[in-house]
């Protein structure tokens, strides 16, 4: 990995300031989601996702603002956002607690990242090139496993052995 492995704790917020964030463990994956939802909610090409364990993360500054809705297979998403500057933080999934899925480029610090899968590339622009060995997928991941152990080698100072 030729990018430097970031300090802890991580550090984000919204566009105006209004929301800020922490999170005090290293990410558990990285990817973009090139699905026509996450074109629309982002307003570009991809989201750029960055789920990280809810024990971990938490608001600093601020009180987001909640919308909920189903994703497109059926789970209830709830998207978390700036009520000032309207931007999206941070996305919570029924039945996945353990986590919270950050907006990778809410963080303060975005020079480290490298997504290790790009996913529904069915849907991805024409000209989005997908980072140097990433797994790509027509749609998503059957099991996601695969994906977190690839991060895990690619940052393993983010994950000492115990």
């Amino acid at each position: 990995m030729n990018a430097r492995t970031p300090l802890l704790p991580l550090t984000g917020g919204c566009c105006c300031g209004a929301i800020r964030y922490q999170i005090d463990s290293f990410p558990l994956l990285l990817y973009t989601c090139n699905c026509s939802d996450c074109q629309t909610a982002s307003g570009s090409a991809f989201a750029l996702n960055m789920p990280v364990a809810t024990t971990q993360f938490r608001i600093v500054k601020g009180e987001p603002k909640g919308w909920r809705r189903p994703s497109p297979s059926g789970a209830d998403v709830t998207s978390w956002f700036c009520g000032d500057c309207g931007g999206r933080i941070y996305g919570e999934r029924k039945g996945r607690s353990e986590s919270v899925n950050i907006r990778a480029g809410t963080l303060d610090d975005t020079a480290w990242l490298t997504p290790v899968a790009h996913m529904f590339m069915r849907s991805a622009q024409p000209w989005v090139q997908p980072a140097a060995g990433a797994v790509c997928y027509e749609t998503g991941p059957g099991d996601f496993r695969p994906l977190a152990a690839a991060w895990r080698a690619m940052w393993p100072e983010g994950f000492p052995q115990k």
